[in-house]
């Protein structure tokens, strides 16, 4: 009853036959017709296709269930297989939000790909929220985040330490008042605005001006209000968004503030429209965290790939 599973376990993903057909490259017809094989093999339904979107039976949750336990067990003894083949096949799953999955995760690829060629990566792009849920029924290898996961489900290793600025368009009258908190692109991609020389602005000089902030589920977004709080002032929310690129490009526009981390500002171009400010407290700094769920194998391919990150 578990022959196929593929193809059920992608209208479970998609909530569609068809575009689940089409990522499978099969006809919708075709697809509809082997799931409805592996129902009439169970003898109950697994889809309740009078929902939309189309959700799953009881019988079905039960099923996909058992399909992620069954896909767990697989990675695990691929893993396996590539700790005897001196990676030399197998693959490897990386799990990232919008901003590492676009300019911290395809550098360390791209090192691990030309010393492993054989190695298949592959690289997930979600919310923090649905990497974690990934990461447990081990359809992801490593995530790379800077929120805190349960250490009970999870192991981690440091990647690197980051910190929060404040992004201010240029064009704002109140930068004119604090010149001698200004930093340049430069300042933040040389490290040197990390020294005690260089003083922390008062945050409070910007409560009357317009914010966009991340959605209070986003880490970023939980530290931002943590800091206004501290200066005892709840900021004026413009936007609410779900990425970090996206706050620092409206940003750009000079429409708002946003709370930036340097690992963004070293990797993008710099933008002259923009003004930095180095900010106080301890929610203004963290760090970047490699996770995989506790007690699973540990294959010589993520091995290797931390290694390579920390190197």
């Amino acid at each position: 009853m578990f022959q196929g599973m593929e193809y059920v376990y992608e209208v479970y993903k998609e909530k569609s036959f068809t575009k689940a057909a089409q990522n499978l490259f099969i006809s919708q017809p075709s697809l509809s017709a082997t799931v409805k094989r592996i129902e009439k093999k169970i003898g109950y339904p697994i889809f309740d296709r009078s929902t939309k979107p189309l959700g799953l039976t009881e019988c079905g949750q039960k099923y996909i269930l058992a399909v992620e336990s069954i896909f767990a067990a697989q990675n695990e003894f691929a893993d396996f297989v590539n700790n005897w083949g001196d990676l030399k096949t197998g693959s490897l799953i990386l799990g990232g939000s919008s901003l590492f999955s676009s300019w911290i995760l395809p550098q360390l690829m791209g090192r691990f790909t030309r010393k492993y060629p054989l190695v298949k990566l592959v690289l997930v792009e979600e919310s923090t929220a649905e990497l974690e849920k990934l990461l447990q029924n081990g359809r992801v290898d490593l995530v790379l985040d800077n929120c805190l996961l349960d250490s009970d489900i999870f192991d981690s290793c440091i990647y690197k330490e980051e910190h929060l600025l404040l992004a201010v368009p240029r064009s704002f009258a109140v930068n004119e008042k604090l010149e001698t908190f200004q930093l340049c692109a430069e300042d933040i991609k040389s490290g040197t605005y990390l020294t005690d020389e260089v003083p922390d602005v008062p945050l409070e000089c910007f409560q009357r001006e317009p914010f966009i902030v991340l959605k209070p589920e986003n880490d970023t977004g939980k530290r931002a209000m943590d800091l206004c709080h501290l200066h005892n002032f709840v900021p004026d929310v413009l936007f609410e968004l779900d990425q970090q690129q996206t706050a620092y490009n409206i940003t750009c526009q000079g429409l708002g503030i946003s709370f930036i981390s340097d690992t963004l500002i070293t990797r993008t171009p710099d933008n002259p429209h923009v003004i930095y400010y180095k900010l106080a407290g301890e929610s203004s700094g963290r760090n970047l965290f490699f996770y995989w769920k506790k007690g699973r194998c540990f294959s010589r391919a993520m091995e290797e790939f931390l290694r390579l990150a920390k190197d």
